[in-house]
């Protein structure tokens, strides 16, 4: 990419952002930590806007992170916290392994490294349910380190303005090296907010070039889906314990998807069957 192309793409994102950028976002604001002269966010904020943000929109994260954050306001806190309190302030995400991931992520950080997150990616995709993305997401937003990673709103800037004419699929590994020399690397954390905004801009107008992408995977709907009764049997459960009969009787979905999503629970330890009931684990 020829510097000026580079320039002028930089321009567009920024400018974007300027005027149009989602600044009232209220994990974009969270509390500032004083490290060695430097302004840090609280990476334990990060972490829980990191996790509440996969596969979910930003309008139903907005409220049920700050309600999480009320009434789980530390590291601590949600470490020591049943996992049936953590899964009944979730109710409403989805996706309710994220919230064993986060309460096992803190778990970790309390018992592993006295209650201080890692601030090496290394260190961070130690850590319980921390992957390549998530590392270098907390890294970057916490400690405002340059990480080169992707996302779907990431990936639909580069797609469409260097991609728009491709007529065979894009690999991510084409777009790590743009997304790398494209950098703002005095200011890493407020250029990736520019281009996740921009990008989701982009797909408010109708672009969806992401799909060109090797990488994209179309979600299929709730309805019907797995999803649907594990996410019903969790909200169930978070009430108090329940056998199987009363589990389908409250929902009525048919067996062979109860019992599939009763197993897939089990087998990620976030139910258990004691005394002939399913509860919340732990």
């Amino acid at each position: 990419m020829m510097k000026r192309e580079e320039k002028a793409f930089i321009k567009t994102v920024y400018d974007y952002y300027k005027e149009n950028g989602r600044h009232d976002l209220v994990w974009r604001h969270p509390t500032l930590k004083l490290r060695h002269g430097n302004k840090d966010f609280d990476p334990y904020r990060i972490a829980v806007s990191e996790v509440m943000l996969q596969q979910t929109q930003v309008t139903r994260v907005k409220e049920k992170y700050k309600e999480f954050l009320i009434v789980f306001p530390s590291l601590k806190s949600l470490a020591d916290a049943p996992l049936i309190e953590v899964l009944k302030v979730w109710t409403g995400l989805g996706y309710n392994r994220r919230a064993k991931f986060l309460k096992s992520m803190a778990e970790s950080i309390i018992r592993d490294h006295k209650g201080e997150f890692p601030k090496t990616v290394e260190g961070l995709e130690k850590l319980p349910g921390v992957g390549h993305y998530t590392a270098r997401a907390i890294a970057t937003f916490a400690y405002n380190q340059p990480h080169t990673f992707n996302e779907t709103n990431i990936r639909t800037v580069y797609m469409h303005h260097f991609f728009l004419e491709s007529l065979e699929l894009v690999d991510d590994k084409v777009l790590l090296p743009l997304i790398e020399a494209t950098l703002d690397w005095e200011h890493p954390r407020e250029w990736y907010w520019a281009l996740m905004d921009y990008g989701s801009y982009l797909k408010s107008q109708g672009i969806k070039i992401h799909r060109n992408s090797k990488q994209y995977i179309k979600q299929k709907p709730l309805k019907g889906s797995i999803r649907e009764v594990r996410g019903s049997i969790v909200k169930i459960l978070a009430q108090g314990p329940q056998t199987i009969l009363s589990l389908r009787k409250s929902t009525g979905f048919d067996t062979a998807r109860y019992n599939s999503a009763i197993e897939q629970l089990v087998a990620e330890k976030l139910i258990e069957k004691k005394a002939g009931r399913y509860q919340i684990l732990g």
